[in-house]
This record gives C-alpha cells, sequence and structure tokens, in this order.
C-alpha cells in the first residue's frame, strides 16, 4: 500500500508544477488551487508512504516520478524540446527509479 501511496504522491507533485507553470504566468485562481491541493496532498501521502519506506528509496522515487512526468508533459502539453538527448537523459532517471524500488 506505500508503494501506491508513494506513487500516487509523485503524481500530485506533477500536478502541483502544472499549478505553478499557471500561476507564473500571472496570478490565477485555479492554478493556485491546484497548487495548493496537488502539493498538499503529494505531501500527505509521501508522509504516509515514509512510515513504510526507507527515507532515502521514498524521495529518490518520488522525485523521479515528478522528474519524468512534468518532463514528459512539458513535451506533450507546452510543446517543450523532444531531443534525442533529453529523452537519453530521461531514460535514465526512470532506470534509476526503477533499480531503487528493486533494491530496496
Amino acid at each position: 500500500m506505500a508503494w501506491l501511496l508513494l506513487v500516487v504522491s509523485g503524481f500530485g507533485e506533477i500536478f502541483s508544477v502544472m499549478g505553478l507553470n499557471k500561476l507564473s504566468k500571472g496570478f490565477n485562481l485555479k492554478g493556485l488551487l491546484l497548487l495548493v491541493f496537488s502539493l498538499g496532498t503529494s505531501f500527505y501521502l509521501l508522509s504516509i508512504a515514509l512510515q513504510t519506506i526507507p527515507m532515502g528509496t521514498a524521495y529518490g522515487i518520488w522525485t523521479g516520478i515528478g522528474t519524468i512526468g512534468v518532463t514528459v508533459v512539458g513535451m506533450l502539453v507546452y510543446g517543450e524540446s523532444r531531443d534525442v538527448r533529453r529523452l537519453l537523459f530521461i531514460g535514465m532517471i526512470m532506470v534509476s527509479t526503477i533499480g531503487l524500488k528493486l533494491v530496496s
């Protein structure tokens, strides 16, 4: 159950960055609500997962999910670069994140 909460928490981080992106273009109530709700939920679920999963492993996976997710959203939604080198490094983060899960 802790691993599922950790994954959902990572997705909360993705949505919080999307809210932050909306706020970067000027005050936006929807962006603020998305940021506060998703980041609060993300931290709450992460804190529950930390009761079972070692801190370094949980944080590494949480940030990996967030980094990969935000980068993919940036490519698909916001038209950011899909350079092969960028995809290679995203793949390396993904392999590292999966590796943390396997060794814990």
